[in-house]
């Protein structure tokens, strides 16, 4: 059987703030939002929450049913993906939205590849608003290999720590490779910043924290005033050195680790702390109402964004992020409704006849 209802309120207050992040930068405020941030947080918990549900379906089975696993991520991921995609493409083969479409850019879309697609293939002919997709591509390609590698280690009875130590490695390998492509090879910021094989890292330390250290399913270490008062602070300084920093190479290179190292400690306290300080905001209601929507509104905000600017032009920038804003949860609250509850209807069943 595969893990039973599981849920932590403080991950649903962390998608809203990453959220609220990107949405900001795209809305105009890139020179002082870091909207790459944004997806980093988003990349460092997919890996945080889908290890440990790996995790607890193997220490209670002994076994991972990976066809269910894949089966539950396309029926999470693609409807949603898929209808935002085909309205997109219907909006602009009738002229709502301004652009073209091409065969090659379409595809990369369709079969999760258009990160690639648009740095080496330049990323035109797609839907306006639908190149966020990238980051999609990114969590694609890490999933057809991660649990893969996952079940190898646990299989061969490799002890929490030592997995831990493993992702970290492969961490610091990729750390390498970014270091290589910018100094050896002079790979500008498309190339860094969307392909999978420079990403994943971000995604990979949230697995790191999942398989050791876990703060909801290993007993807690350290002391709640080493956490509170040391841990926690080191990574708020941590994260705004990588803000602070900027050096075109350090951005390109280092940036991404020194956010994920800073992410493992931020998010131990936030889930190990709900009630403490600043983390209470993350389990109010409506945060985490908004981070249930937040996929949703991660698909259409790029779209609305977009048609909003080209209709409404003779306003302000942030009165356009606003009627943006409120477009997004419209149309997000009713993908909620309407395609992922009942898609999650269907992971629930695909759990509980999981053996």
């Amino acid at each position: 059987m595969a893990p039973s209802k599981f849920y932590i309120p403080s991950l649903d207050g962390m998608r809203t703030i990453a959220f609220i992040i990107v949405f900001l930068s795209h809305a105009g405020a890139t020179k002082i939002v870091p909207g790459g941030f944004g997806v980093t947080v988003f990349f460092f918990l997919s890996g945080y929450l889908i290890t440990t549900l790996l995790r607890r379906e193997y220490e209670k089975n002994q076994f991972i049913n990976l066809k269910h696993f894949y089966l539950r991520r396309i029926v999470r991921i693609w409807p949603g993906f898929y209808v935002v995609l085909f309205l997109g493409v219907f909006l602009t083969l009738i002229g709502v939205l301004k652009g073209e479409i091409q065969l090659p850019g379409f595809l990369s879309l369709v079969l999760h590849y258009y990160n690639y697609y648009e740095t080496f293939g330049g990323g035109q002919g797609i839907p306006p608003g639908t190149n966020i997709y990238w980051s999609l591509a990114v969590e694609e390609h890490f999933y057809c290999l991660f649990p893969f590698l996952y079940i190898s280690l646990v299989k061969r009875g490799v002890n929490p720590k030592r997995q831990m130590l493993i992702f970290w490695g492969i961490c610091l390998v990729i750390l390498i490779w970014r270091c290589v492509l910018v100094f050896g090879m002079g790979a500008n910021e498309y190339r860094i910043y969307h392909l999978s094989d420079t990403r994943i890292d971000s995604i990979l330390f949230g697995c790191a924290l999942a398989v050791h250290g876990n703060p909801v399913l290993d007993p807690p270490y350290g002391s709640d005033r080493l956490w509170k008062y040391f841990v926690l602070p080191g990574g708020i300084t941590l994260l705004l050195f990588s803000f602070l920093c900027r050096y075109p190479e350090y951005e390109l290179t280092l940036r991404y680790t020194i956010q994920g190292i800073a992410l493992h400690g931020i998010f131990t306290a936030a889930i190990r702390f709900p009630d403490w300080g600043v983390f209470q905001i993350l389990n109010w209601s409506w945060m985490r109402f908004i981070g249930l929507l937040s996929y949703s509104l991660y698909l259409v905000h790029g779209i609305v964004l977009g048609a909003v600017y080209l209709y409404l032009p003779q306003i302000s920038v942030p009165l356009q992020g606003v009627i943006s804003m409120l477009i997004c949860f419209i149309l997000a609250y009713a993908m909620y409704r309407y395609i992922e509850l009942p898609c999650g209807k269907l992971r629930k069943q695909l759990s509980s006849s999981s053996s």
